[in-house]
């Protein structure tokens, strides 16, 4: 179909007709003649010249957060010679990179390269590409779909923490900086679950291996002080302003980071729903999740949260994240941290510190920061000031 200057040309074209006609001047009607059949030249050009080519596309780093800059390699392959090939390439929500060949031929490889800069946490769409061919005057053009749509998922910024929560470790009445545990397991056996790359193959249970014609691996139970809780507060009216709630989840984000390189098996709450947990797969879940959250209007989070701890719940720490504190979430800590050995509040806002006292007097680590505050600071201060209680105790 015509571009925009082909567009253009057959408008010039017309022009100069009504020219000829009132004028009678010979080049007005040479001169249109002369666009029109440009155009109608190159229509014939594009419509057999239909740009065939393979696209695959390759993204670097695999984990982004907020900031970071990804490298998107697209690889092009034409099935026959082509000239003047474009090709648009889209993330959506983010930005177009657009690339042009003077000609390919067929099977020669092309590699093209940009940079997408991380504005913000989601999950976006990257393609499927574009790609078209033209005329040598750029008069019209044809375009194909090519590839298929691959998916960039952006987590929330990371935090490096420093300190865990006292839990008690293998001897109930001893306090430990982390809990002790190995990364797959305990020694209890729990349940069988498919083979995931990684997984250690003395762990391979051969009879259900056989019976089923697929690798099965034990699980074995996560000992009780190794479990974590992340409960995320999404209510909007706790967050006065956007920034803060994304301060919250970038909060939640660093604290399953933490607690999961400390040793930990965390898993995460949203007060909107509790994950459908995969065999060994809760920090990524928890993170995936965490790409995507947003507030919601109108929750009761008391009712909420018991609802989610039929599930069943405990362990060594519960991290509470919300923004401004109020009744609703003591009253969610007050349901919930009767099951786990230490509870740590993270709060964002400026009036946080109103409602501070209130998770301390019950015996709660509280963790408070401003909508532009760092979180690791006061992580590390509370941790530190929950030891030094401890230890006096």
């Amino acid at each position: 179909m015509p571009t925009a200057r082909g567009w253009a040309a057959l408008g010039v074209a017309t022009a100069l007709l009504v020219l000829w006609v009132g004028f009678g001047e010979l080049e007005l009607m040479t001169t249109a003649m002369f666009l029109i059949v440009s155009v109608a030249v190159g229509m014939m050009f594009v419509r057999f010249a239909t740009p065939r080519v393979d696209v695959t596309r390759h993204m670097f780093p695999i984990q982004a957060h907020e900031g970071d800059e990804v490298v998107v390699e697209v690889d092009v392959t034409a099935s026959r010679r082509i000239r003047n090939l474009e090709l648009e390439d889209t993330v959506h929500g983010l930005g177009v990179a657009r690339f042009a060949a003077a000609t390919t031929t067929p099977g020669q490889p092309l590699i093209a390269r940009y940079e997408v800069l991380c504005r913000s946490r989601g999950v976006f769409q990257v393609g499927p590409a574009e790609v078209s061919v033209s005329d040598a005057f750029s008069l019209t053009e044809r375009r194909n779909q090519a590839g298929s749509a691959d998916r960039l998922t952006v987590y929330p910024r990371v935090e490096r923490f420093s300190g865990f929560p006292s839990v008690r470790g293998l001897d109930p009445s001893v306090q430990s900086t982390r809990p002790t545990f190995a990364p797959h397991g305990g020694e209890d056996f729990f349940t069988l679950r498919e083979y995931q790359v990684g997984d250690d193959l003395r762990r391979v249970h051969w009879p259900s291996s056989a019976k089923r014609d697929e690798l099965m691996i034990k699980q074995l139970e996560v000992p009780w002080q190794a479990r974590a809780l992340v409960l995320l507060d999404t209510r909007a009216e706790r967050y006065p302003i956007d920034d803060a709630f994304e301060q919250a989840v970038r909060g939640a984000a660093s604290a399953v980071t933490h607690l999961y390189q400390g040793g930990f098996s965390p898993e995460l709450w949203t007060t909107e729903r509790a994950p459908a947990l995969r065999s060994g797969g809760r920090f990524q879940q928890a993170m995936d999740m965490l790409a995507t959250v947003g507030p919601s209007p109108h929750l009761d989070l008391r009712n909420t949260v018991t609802r989610l701890r039929r599930q069943g719940v405990g362990g060594g720490a519960l991290i509470v994240v919300t923004g401004v504190p109020d009744e609703g979430v003591l009253a969610a800590y007050r349901v919930l941290a009767k099951d786990f050995t230490r509870t740590v509040v993270m709060a964002v806002g400026d009036r946080a510190i109103e409602g501070g006292g209130m998770f301390q007097r019950s015996g709660a680590v509280t963790v408070m920061v401003g909508p532009d505050s760092q979180w690791a600071p006061a992580w590390r201060t509370a941790m530190e000031l929950s030891w030094s209680t401890a230890s006096v105790g």
